[in-house]
């Protein structure tokens, strides 16, 4: 009874895939500066970090990302015509369908579009929602959460 009948489906090197426990799982604090970054491209390595892609214990069921604070959020860049774009939500109450552009987002609140921007980059769950409370964005270049001992992170390009 001891043998086992081996199947395709089995692993060459006879590993079991690793699954993060909450035990396995540091989070950093780190500061991403915004100035001068296009918008997409910063929400998805922004988004990857709140995932934490990065971590080699990177588990899709499972929070294992850092917190992130995005200061210098009113310098992003919007390229091409994407300042005149609309932007569409509904109020909930009955003919409630607002729209703004972007740009006008953009000088009005621009923390708001830049957390909304990454917060589409997440999993729309219970766990997207759950990496959304570890970011932090800013206008400016200080934030309050000196305490954390955060880093600065390059972003890519």
């Amino acid at each position: 009874m001891g043998t086992r009948r081996h199947t395709q489906y089995d692993r060459a090197d006879g590993m079991k895939t690793f699954t993060a426990k909450p035990d396995d799982i540091e989070r950093e604090w780190l500061v991403v500066d915004a100035t001068g970054k296009s918008l997409g491209r910063l929400a998805a390595e922004v988004a990857a970090l709140l995932r934490g892609k990065h971590k080699p214990i990177f588990t899709p069921h499972a929070d294992t990302g850092d917190h992130v604070i995005v200061i210098n959020a009113d310098q992003v860049v919007l390229t091409g015509s994407k300042r005149a774009e609309l932007i569409h939500w509904h109020s909930g109450y009955p003919g409630g369908l607002k729209a703004i552009t972007r740009g006008g987002l953009m000088d009005s609140r621009p923390t708001r579009l830049v957390e909304r921007t990454i917060k589409g980059m997440l999993p729309h769950n219970r766990l997207g929602a759950q990496m959304y409370r570890k970011l932090k964005v800013y206008t400016g270049a200080e934030h309050p959460h000196a305490a954390q001992k955060p880093r600065m992170h390059e972003l890519a390009g």
